[in-house]
Formats: C-alpha cells, sequence, structure tokens
C-alpha cells in the first residue's frame, strides 16, 4: 500500500494486480477513478474531500420519519442533490444544516409559508435568496417523498436587490495587488491564474501542470460540467514557468491542495495585506470578463473563456465596455470641436 502526495489518498494492488486507488478519512473509503491527476480523479477526489459524497449522516438512525432530520438526510442523498457540483453541495448543506439545527425535531408538513417568511425576514437580503432556494428545493424533495401535499416556497419572491454584487477589482488595484507580491510567489500565482482563466475559486484548486498543453489549459468546470480550453497569455505563462509540476498548482503551507472555500479565504487575507480589504478572488473574474469587454470581445467570446451560462450576465460587461469608449470618442470630438 502506498500513499500517495495528496492528502488522504492511497493506492494498492488489488489481486489481478490492476493499480487501484481510493480516499480514506475517518475509516471510511472512497473509491478514485482515472490516473492522479485527470479530470476525473481530481473531480472525484475534490467531491470525497469535501465530504459531499457521504452517503448517510451522523444520527441518521436517530432521527423521526418526516422529522425535518430525515428530510434532510433524504435530501441529501437524493439525486437532485448529487447532480449538483461539489461547491454547491457544500453551500446547499452550510444553509440547511442551519435550518435543520433549528428545526431538526419539528415534522416537515407542519411548516407554513408564513414560518418561512419569518425566517427569511430575519436574515441579510443576499443569504434570504439563498436559503428560499434551498428551502425550496428541499421541500419539492419532501413532496416528492409524501411527506407534504404543498410546498410552501412555491410563489414566494423576495424583493430585488439593488447592488452590483461582488466588487469587480479596477485595473487600479490589480497594479497595486502585483506591486505588493512580486513574480514567482505564491500570491502572484494565484491572481494570474484567476485573471488568465477568468474562473471560480473552485475550479483554480484543481489546476495542475497536468491540465496545461500546447500553450493551453483544460479546464472542466465544477458548476457547470463544462470542459473549456483557455489560450494561456503571456503573465500567466511567465507566473506558471516556476509554478513546479505537482497536480494542483495551488498548495497550502502545508503543501496540500486548497479546497475552494480554503483558497478563497487564503487569498482574502492576502488582499487585506495589500490594502485591498474590499477586493476578494471572485471579483477577479468579473475583472477578467470586464477586460476582455474592453478589448472588444462578443459576448459570446467571452463565454467561450468563462464559461458562463447565461448571456444575459456577460452582456452587462459589453454594454459597460462600450459605454466607456463611445463616452472616450464624444469626448475626444468635443474637445477637438472647442479647439
Amino acid at each position: 500500500m502506498t500513499k500517495l502526495p495528496l492528502q488522504y489518498v492511497h493506492e494498492y494492488r488489488d489481486r489481478h494486480g490492476k493499480l487501484r486507488r481510493y480516499f480514506r478519512r475517518q475509516g471510511k473509503k472512497t473509491p478514485l477513478p482515472g490516473l492522479p491527476g485527470s479530470v476525473e480523479f481530481m473531480t472525484a477526489y475534490q467531491t470525497a474531500l469535501s465530504g459531499a459524497d457521504r452517503s448517510a449522516d451522523v444520527g441518521a438512525s436517530r432521527t423521526k420519519p418526516g422529522s425535518v432530520n430525515a428530510v434532510v438526510i433524504g435530501y441529501y442523498q437524493s439525486l437532485a442533490f448529487r447532480s449538483l457540483a461539489s461547491s454547491s453541495q457544500r453551500k446547499r448543506r452550510l444553509l440547511l444544516e442551519r435550518f435543520r439545527n433549528a428545526n431538526g425535531d419539528t415534522n416537515i408538513s407542519s411548516g407554513t409559508q408564513q414560518n418561512i417568511v419569518r425566517l427569511l425576514n430575519q436574515m441579510k437580503p443576499f443569504a434570504a435568496r439563498n436559503m428560499l432556494k434551498a428551502l425550496r428545493a428541499l421541500l419539492e424533495f419532501a413532496v416528492s417523498e409524501g411527506f407534504r401535499s404543498d410546498n410552501p416556497t412555491l410563489g414566494l419572491k423576495l424583493p430585488r436587490i439593488k447592488s452590483d454584487g461582488i466588487h469587480t477589482w479596477t485595473d487600479g488595484e490589480i497594479e497595486k495587488y502585483e506591486r505588493y507580491y512580486p513574480s514567482g510567489t505564491k500570491e502572484r500565482l494565484a491572481i494570474a491564474l484567476l485573471l488568465g482563466t477568468a474562473q471560480r475559486c473552485s475550479d483554480i484548486v484543481r489546476m495542475g501542470r497536468q491540465h496545461v498543453h500546447a500553450g493551453m489549459i483544460t479546464v472542466r468546470q465544477d458548476k457547470t460540467r463544462t470542459t473549456l480550453d483557455i489560450q494561456i497569455g503571456s503573465e500567466l505563462a511567465q507566473e506558471l514557468e516556476g509554478a513546479g509540476s505537482s497536480l494542483t498548482f495551488m498548495l497550502t503551507a502545508r503543501g496540500k491542495p486548497f479546497t475552494p472555500g480554503g483558497f478563497g479565504d487564503w487569498f482574502k487575507k492576502r488582499c487585506v495585506e495589500a490594502g485591498l480589504s474590499h477586493c476578494s478572488a471572485h471579483g477577479l473574474r468579473k475583472a477578467a470578463c470586464r477586460r476582455m469587454a474592453e478589448a472588444g470581445c462578443t459576448a459570446h467570446e467571452i463565454m467561450a473563456v468563462s464559461g458562463h451560462k447565461s448571456l444575459a450576465e456577460v452582456e452587462r460587461y459589453c454594454k459597460a465596455a462600450s459605454q466607456r469608449v463611445l463616452a472616450k470618442l464624444a469626448s475626444a470630438k468635443r474637445e477637438h470641436a472647442s479647439g
């Protein structure tokens, strides 16, 4: 039996001489398909590492049939939940565990729309929207399993949130970060990957040397399961030269792969150190899209890199870029006329 460099991963040869690998933690073994570093292998590894592949939860045998506890556990094992990307599973678990901790022994059939509204009113706007989405899926499962006759979240709408969302980095902020962290550092590699690929944290943490070939980097998005081939620009190529040959480029201080949440937290701390406390990793995905739009890329061209599924979402960047270009032209004409 051999322990591989990846945390909790072991390999052995079975009685037929075939090399097999598995993830082992807390006494549980999960098979890992494919070769180490392959998209198939790393997807299974990240899922196992996050705990999203657990077939049952602690205390499942002690739950009451029809209770919130029982329905939440059942939902985790459902096809609807298991079909979600691992990053979406983690986020939904956090929300449902909050709901479960407060209402675990309550019968799922007793919940009313008024109960849900009261719960959501106690939360911040974005958190409330995410909780509503999670409860809608949970109660839909409860209806399909016969624990309820209706889904009280249907027809329930929250006020529109007037916000630009996560802050999009400006070029000045990017330059400030890059002045603070010189080329060749892990911090500089992180921003090069985020800007150079326009991907989410859940995709950045799985990228490694095996994904680079002939000037391209291949990404299979965790959220959408879409495979993208992205051209490596000069800045990213420079940082990748010294990135080593590990199965994942971004490693923790202990030399282990980051989880998506762990990477986001680590990068946020680096932003704070650089005097950019209002900036985040996801804001660089938006900045990468903004830069492509300002370079004249169409919405479909941007989507080919970022992997966005919504055309409307990407078109916002294109419209903003067009407005700036037209505004500059108008100012130039005005100056010429007045001169």
